[in-house]
């Protein structure tokens, strides 16, 4: 009786080879190759011509391995052409300026699955971008002239795309005194300078009360040179961007007394976060840049008066007691 190759299924085939009876199996077909869906994926020779499963697109590695390709290649992987690029997607720089390796310029060789994984990244789309990161003022100006162009121009913190106008301040220069307010309001915004309006008024009517005229032998600043929008309160990191400024003009003036109005700019400067009614009537010290030590007195923002009349008579010991700290002319 002569021997005949019997056809057989897929599991038929399995269960006879591994009962070593393989020499009734007819030869297995080749496996035909779909040229569009595989084009330019290497066929491996010692499997007789069939994919490598994790390049046979009908298995499941196979389908995983197409897809991430084709991310990697930018193409899509419904189609097969080019993915359009979002457009919030930004180019990633090179490895070398994100990790600080490669001085020499290239940049260090990743792991095939990391270097997957960063195409996959470059590929998805990206989140919104983050508002920008605060402009560095880099060195402050050594006079007065240069220290108020970089104020007009600074763009610190996010104020500087709701202001008119900065507001540098005004007065003498050198000054015997300087009063330091908290924010412009939205009429200094306006004209471009500090107490203006009926709380300008009342604090020229103040400094007159002790012989000092605004111009003359005080200068008037703010800690933060930018209108907070609908005069809200001023921001920590806002203070914190603008108040350089600010001790870079004490520096400058020189005053021989510092008159503090309100709580924002108390708080700055004395670097505490105790009430008004804690730190007026009693005489603190200020020390600038170079060690030099200048008497300060703290009380009421004009515009508090303007709102609570009550207030005014501790506001005038206030101002003998900081007009008693300034040397005589």
């Amino acid at each position: 009786m002569t021997e005949q190759a019997v056809p057989v299924s897929a599991m038929q085939r399995l269960w006879l080879k591994e009962m070593g009876v393989g020499r009734w199996l007819l030869p297995e077909p080749p496996r035909p190759v779909a040229p569009a869906v595989n084009a330019g994926i290497p066929v491996a020779p010692e499997t007789g011509g069939r994919l490598r499963p994790e390049a046979d697109p009908a298995s499941p590695r196979g389908a995983v391995s197409d897809a991430l390709a084709a991310l990697a290649a930018g193409r899509d992987t419904q189609t097969g052409g080019a993915r359009p690029q979002p457009a919030a997607a930004q180019p990633k720089a090179p490895l070398h300026e994100v990790s600080g390796q490669g001085a020499a310029g290239k940049p260090a060789a990743a792991p095939p699955g990391r270097a997957m994984g960063a195409a996959l990244r470059e590929s998805a789309p990206t989140e919104a971008a983050a508002p920008a990161a605060a402009v560095l003022r880099g060195p402050l100006a050594p006079d007065m002239a240069g220290l108020r162009e970089q104020v007009l121009a600074c763009t610190a913190c996010d104020l500087c795309q709701t202001r008119r106008q900065a507001v540098f301040g005004d007065g003498a220069f050198p000054a015997r005194w300087m009063v330091i307010g908290e924010a412009p309001s939205e009429q200094e915004d306006r004209q471009g300078s500090p107490f203006v309006g009926r709380a300008g008024q009342l604090l020229d009517a103040m400094l007159a009360a002790v012989n000092l005229q605004r111009g003359r032998e005080v200068f008037i600043a703010n800690v933060i040179k930018c209108r907070p929008p609908a005069n809200r309160n001023p921001r920590p990191e806002e203070i914190a961007a603008c108040s350089p400024y600010l001790m870079k003009q004490i520096e400058l003036i020189q005053p021989e007394g510092i008159l503090v109005l309100g709580r924002f700019a108390a708080h700055t400067l004395l670097q505490t976060e105790a009430s008004i009614g804690n730190l007026r009537g009693r005489v603190h010290t200020w020390r600038d840049g170079k060690g030099r030590e200048i008497p300060l007195v703290v009380s009421y923002h004009p515009a508090y008066l303007l709102r609570s009349p009550h207030a005014k008579a501790a506001a005038w010991q206030d101002l003998r007691l900081a007009a008693a700290q300034a040397q005589p002319a």
